[in-house]
């Protein structure tokens, strides 16, 4: 790795894989390709759920409000990683770090509030299925879709500058790929005890108290599929839920693992690891998992790829 010695004394430089440098050549090709899956999967979801009628649910709304985020969630990160594990700097902004680090913490704690919010549109569609309509109306969906975003990033906008204001004595050295929360705190050159008591009430916040709802929201449709004597209206209760709990697994508890945690306590590769799984791998694989496991967005594709549906959408 260079370091440019031209470089601005407020850029952060980002060692990502540089102690590894065997790794950047496959690691590119890896990233560069479940980047392009996730653009291409989540655009899908999005134009389908906009476009065909026969989704025009409030699952699908907040389906489409998910593939947004992670269309995001990939695009704030994964450019600047490519970027880096290709040219011989490893260098990002100032500005770039901050914008970086207030979206990708916007982006994710939005999403903690949106998974519980459709785990509650399923939990009304399977347990209260005559009221289902009015609880979920169109324009109480768009508030509380509304409400979600709005509150992730006034979030993101306290702990950023919490992360943001902690003086670090000239560091600049980020051992990460991204700038992070946990990795930025290690630059620090003061105490950051307050710091992180601070960041991780509000990382407790916002994951574990939308996590404990998700739970109890599930045992109540648990409960409630017991009781359908139908073997086979109890399989399509229990496969119009099972798409969003996977989805649950593989975010809520990659970044609970992050930021439930005293950053002092931070290792690095595992905090890599867990990074690239929650900011990568999760969007990657989100969309492909509501297409494989949900026969109407399959048939909504289907029709996606004919002249007809192109031709009414007109």
């Amino acid at each position: 790795m260079r370091i440019d010695n031209q470089s601005s004394r407020n850029d952060f430089v980002l060692l990502g894989f540089s102690d590894r440098p065997w790794l950047e050549t496959p690691l590119f090709v890896i990233f560069l390709v479940a980047y392009v899956f996730a653009l291409f999967g989540n655009m899908s979801i999005i134009l389908v759920s906009r476009l065909d009628p026969q989704l025009d649910s409030p699952m699908y709304f907040f389906v489409s409000n998910l593939s947004l985020l992670d269309l995001c969630y990939t695009t704030s990160t994964v450019p600047q990683m490519l970027v880096n594990l290709k040219g011989p700097e490893k260098t990002i902004s100032y500005g770039g770090c901050v914008a970086q680090l207030y979206i990708f913490l916007a982006l994710g704690s939005t999403e903690c509030i949106l998974l519980a919010i459709m785990a509650f549109d399923r939990y009304a569609a399977v347990c209260k299925p005559l009221h289902y309509p009015i609880i979920m109306s169109h324009r109480r969906c768009i508030h509380m879709a509304t409400g979600t975003w709005i509150s992730g990033f006034a979030n993101s906008l306290v702990q950023s500058t919490l992360t943001v204001m902690v003086p670090r004595c000239g560091h600049r050295v980020v051992d990460h790929f991204f700038c992070e929360v946990p990795a930025l705190l290690k630059l620090a050159c003061t105490d950051t005890h307050v710091n992180e008591a601070e960041l991780n009430v509000l990382g407790a916040l916002l994951l574990l108290v939308p996590l404990t709802l998700i739970l109890g929201t599930y045992v109540l449709i648990a409960l409630a599929v017991m009781r359908i004597h139908s073997a086979e209206s109890r399989w399509k209760a229990f496969n119009t839920c099972a798409s969003h709990l996977l989805v649950v697994s593989l975010f809520y508890f990659t970044a609970i693992s992050m930021y439930v945690q005293p950053p002092s306590s931070y290792s690095r590769d595992r905090g890599k690891v867990m990074a690239l799984f929650y900011g990568i791998i999760t969007p990657t694989l989100n969309p492909f998992i509501y297409t494989l496991r949900n026969k109407d967005v399959k048939a909504a594709l289907g029709r996606a790829l004919t002249k007809e549906f192109w031709v009414k959408t007109r």
